[in-house]
């Protein structure tokens, strides 16, 4: 258990993870609360990345549901492993000739096999999906529920039951309840609104894309290899692109790709033909990258905008 604000962000930081003083103050939250976080965004701010982090630092398992359209309840909890069961019925044959060999009727055979049920329902043929790993685990654990937005509104509605009690119910088994409570992670892209009953059982946070100052300590840490001016001249012109009308924005984990691919091309400056050729590893469609090769870089590397084109 965390003392302090300072030390969830130390701890962040000891992840490379550079976090605001709102994320710090949330998790810090969370944690002395026990309640659950949802975390919303744009794409590729590092949110995901956050939870896996925040998992590291606090010594806890990671249990990662990655949400989706059609996502259902025993998709995400579990299922039946129905051929190990047929594997176990036919090497149990003779045993099972050996049970029914003395029943007298059909309906007398049918009552000694159901009294054999809790052999094949058993959790040997259970296949925990990570709600219920989660739920089950008997350390401390961290559930990322990632993309909640994906889902359908049924699923987010069955959530509530387990975020709130911890706890399932498998028909042939009863009811499952949490060895331990796992700290709960949510994730959305906004493509969706979530449902207020969703929100009232978490604590909110929502994470943009960072700052100039921000965005530099982050390439720093994680691609050291790129001298200081180069990295600045690259996180100003990332934050430029950002201001112009595009259909997907740079995310922070492109950011570092670039970085990567300059520090890998021996880059000493991004000139104009530099620019043209890496573009692409920052922006993904056909529109967006002919947008952005008609900015002309200044000769401090601000860049300014031709043909037109003006920011958001």
């Amino acid at each position: 258990m965390f003392s302090s604000i300072q030390g969830v962000a130390d701890a962040l930081v000891g992840q490379q993870y550079i976090p605001s003083e709102e994320i710090a103050t949330v998790l810090f939250l969370a944690e002395r609360l026990g309640k659950p976080v949802l975390v919303e965004g744009p794409a590729g701010v590092g949110k995901t990345e956050l939870a896996k982090v925040w998992s590291q630092a606090t010594g806890r398992r990671l249990f990662r549901l990655q949400c989706y359209e059609g996502l259902d309840e025993s998709k995400a909890l579990y299922e039946w492993e129905y051929a190990k069961q047929m594997l176990y019925t036919q090497l149990l044959r003779e045993k099972l000739h050996d049970l029914l060999a003395e029943a007298t009727s059909l309906a007398d055979a049918a009552d000694r096999l159901a009294r054999e049920e809790d052999v094949f329902f058993s959790e040997r043929f259970l296949l925990q999906r990570p709600l219920l790993r989660a739920i089950q685990a008997d350390v401390p654990s961290l559930l990322l529920i990632d993309e909640i937005d994906r889902s359908d509104a049924e699923f987010e509605a069955f959530l509530l039951e387990v975020l709130s009690d911890f706890q399932v119910s498998v028909p042939e088994l009863g009811t499952l309840k949490a060895k331990v409570h796992p700290a709960v992670v949510l994730t959305s892209n906004n493509t969706r609104e979530l449902s207020d009953a969703l929100k009232r059982r978490c604590l909110y946070l929502y994470i943009d894309y960072p700052s100039i100052e921000q965005e530099l300590r982050i390439v720093q840490l994680k691609v050291p290899e790129l001298g200081p001016e180069l990295a600045r001249q690259a996180v100003e012109l990332v934050q430029r692109l950002r201001q112009l009308d595009l259909r997907k924005q740079p995310s922070v984990s492109e950011t570092l790709d670039w970085a990567r691919s300059l520090v890998t091309l021996n880059a000493a400056a991004i000139d104009e033909a530099t620019l043209r050729s890496t573009i692409t590893v920052l922006l993904k469609h056909e529109r967006d990258v002919l947008r952005a090769r008609r900015l002309r870089l200044s000769d401090n590397g601000a860049g300014r905008e031709e043909y037109g084109e003006t920011p958001r």
